[in-house]
């Protein structure tokens, strides 16, 4: 099993590159500032801080079966956004 260390930064990481293209999108297209841009923004935050919150819970039972949930939920997420992304 990968270690928490390795699930943070894997969050981390692809939150950012979420963000990242964003930004990219905002500036390739002349949007700058865009409530759209914003929103999506918003939800990689809030998604990464939802994230972080499950990974910091304490009274799991069995943690192998709640850091896989949780790497599962942050790949729905993360495909979620990217979508969004791809319709602006």
């Amino acid at each position: 099993m990968a270690s928490v260390r390795d699930l943070k930064k894997d969050i981390n990481f692809v939150l950012g590159d979420i963000i990242e293209a964003v930004y990219e999108w905002e500036a390739t297209t002349q949007n700058k500032n865009s409530d759209k841009g914003s929103k999506l923004i918003d939800g990689a935050i809030s998604a990464f801080d939802e994230l972080m919150d499950k990974v910091h819970a304490k009274d799991v039972e069995n943690s192998k079966a709640h850091y896989k949930a949780i790497r599962a939920d942050l790949e729905k997420k993360a495909t979620d956004l990217i979508e969004k992304l791809n319709k602006l």
